[in-house]
């Protein structure tokens, strides 16, 4: 699993088709978030923009490899496993940005009411229970489960912001429980492991989808 993992990764990297998703998510976070407004909002609106960001990067981590090396990696690794290895990737890196997106706030918020410790925390939680919820967004809009570009696409889009607004959403959850948190900071965890429990079934039954459809 360790080299599909590196394989993927270096087919994410040298595609450089992540420096749109990662310019989108800074633009994002300049934005959206100023040096000396509260921590706690602000580690907020960060998660909340990684969630598309992370959803993009799923899709193309999924779809970057072409057929004929998509056979080979299947027939080497088995398809399951290198199915799950390219769903991993792209929400793996952007769980690594989301944690230094929330480091770099964490150092310019004003942390009144909070300590740094405890807002980094939830920070990094929240990150990535959005990254987590992301990535379950772009299994659901890529292949096998959505083919065609356009669709996949328009999927993707819709997921994102039914995953951002949807009562029950863990990274709705954890978004709110930053930004209207008041006082110190409460690390979101249940949203957190329930990202990891959408993230895992999501993961399954996408693996399974591959291994039957394709």
């Amino acid at each position: 699993m360790t080299a599909l993992l590196r394989y993927h990764s270096a087919l994410f990297l040298r595609s450089q088709r992540w420096l749109a998703p990662l310019l989108l998510y800074a633009a994002v976070v300049a934005v959206g978030v100023r040096p000396g407004d509260p921590v706690l909002g602000s580690l907020g609106i960060a998660a909340a923009g990684l969630l598309p960001v992370s959803a993009w990067a799923a899709r193309i981590c999924l779809t970057r490899e072409p057929a004929a090396a998509r056979a080979v990696t299947a027939a080497a690794g088995g398809r399951s496993r290198a199915h799950l290895a390219a769903l991993v990737t792209g929400p793996g890196w952007s769980v690594l940005a989301g944690a230094v997106a929330a480091c770099a706030v964490t150092a310019t918020g004003d942390l009144s009411g909070t300590s740094a410790p405890a807002a980094l925390l939830a920070g990094v939680l929240a990150t990535t229970a959005c990254a987590l919820t992301g990535g379950a967004v772009g299994a659901l809009a890529s292949r096998p489960f959505v083919k065609p570009p356009g669709w996949s696409v328009g999927a993707l889009l819709l997921g994102a912001l039914l995953a951002l607004v949807t009562t029950g959403s863990p990274a709705k959850h954890a978004v709110t429980a930053l930004v209207a948190a008041e006082g110190a900071a409460r690390p979101p965890w249940a949203a957190c492991a329930a990202a990891v429990a959408l993230a895992a079934v999501t993961a399954a039954a996408s693996c399974r989808a591959a291994a039957r459809l394709e």
